[in-house]
């Protein structure tokens, strides 16, 4: 049995790609996606014909990127299971504005019904702000499930499971860049690991307080944090991790347990906007993660409205 096959007994493994064709080697269960990972993929050669197809007559640029990305779900949805899902993501420069998060939700599932395909086969990708938060909570209870990213402090879990939200997408890679370089060392020990730490507290916390949402680990820079987070509920992996894991024969043993976590001595959180503001910011780590985090998905967004400008 591989490295993947075994953590499969433990975990749900979601592929973070836009890279369709890379699915069917690895059968995930979802897939997820985002400004960045759609700029790579149309880089390559192979995605070229999707772009044309999904700009073809248009003349509004948004409008051709926002079919784009809708294309590149529609295509992904194809190599996932009846019930796969992929997440879509809201446009990060939105990030701080509810209303406007609500208004390109609702475009996203609208575009998606137009391919014939349901709400249920969709997760909304929302930066896990304060408004973010507020957006999803709205979205949730129409029955439009949403995926929490950029996600990097307790604080941030906490109101996304206050929100009902479906899935948290803490970021392990970011966090442990971001300390590497605060503490200047070059690696952690996998239980040392600062990115792993953060999602093993994020999971015993909405285990231990009974929470719906799913902890889902994301971002990561080795092997070693993916087995070392073996148990979560979900973790959404890239393409060259799921290809080293396939040839790997390394055991993976849980190291997340439901039943462990609810005897945390985690105290639960009751937060108000100001106290999450204070708890958030007060996270240095995560308070410029998170900023970073928007900035470079709206970098990247900008780079990749201006390829499809020239399409057009």
């Amino acid at each position: 049995m591989s490295t993947l096959d075994d953590l499969k007994k433990f975990t749900v493994v979601v592929a973070d790609t836009g890279q369709f064709h890379e699915l069917k080697k690895f059968s995930p269960q979802d897939a997820t996606t985002n400004p960045s990972l759609i700029l790579e993929a149309i880089k390559d050669p192979t995605y070229l014909p999707l772009l044309r197809d999904s700009v073809k007559g248009k003349k509004d640029v948004y409008d051709a990127y926002m079919d784009l990305f809708i294309a590149f779900g529609v295509e992904i949805l194809k190599f996932l299971p009846a019930n796969g899902r992929v997440s879509i993501e809201v446009d990060p420069k939105l990030s701080w504005d509810t209303e406007a998060s609500l208004i390109f939700a609702h475009k996203i599932i609208e575009r998606f019904a137009k391919k014939g395909i349901g709400p249920e086969k969709i997760l909304i990708k929302l930066a896990s702000t304060w408004e973010g938060t507020q957006a999803a909570a709205v979205l949730e209870k129409m029955g439009i499930h949403c995926n929490m990213t950029l996600l990097f402090s307790m604080a941030q879990a906490a109101i996304c499971a206050d929100a009902g939200v479906t899935l948290i997408s803490p970021f392990v890679g970011r966090i442990t860049d971001f300390y590497k370089k605060e503490k200047g060392v070059t690696d952690f020990s996998a239980d040392e690991d600062p990115g792993v730490q953060s999602v093993r507290n994020i999971y015993s916390y909405l285990k231990k307080f009974g929470y719906k949402t799913q902890v889902m680990g994301a971002s990561f820079r080795s092997q070693k944090q993916i087995v070392a987070l073996a148990g979560s509920d979900l973790l959404t992996i890239a393409p060259k991790f799921l290809e080293e894991m396939s040839k790997s024969q390394d055991p993976v043993t849980r190291k997340l347990d439901p039943d462990f976590a609810k005897k945390s001595t985690l105290e639960k959180m009751d937060l108000k906007r100001p106290k999450f503001e204070f708890l958030h910011n007060d996270d240095h780590g995560a308070a410029f993660l998170l900023a970073d985090g928007i900035r470079r998905f709206a970098k990247d967004l900008d780079t990749l409205l201006g390829i499809v400008a020239k399409e057009i």
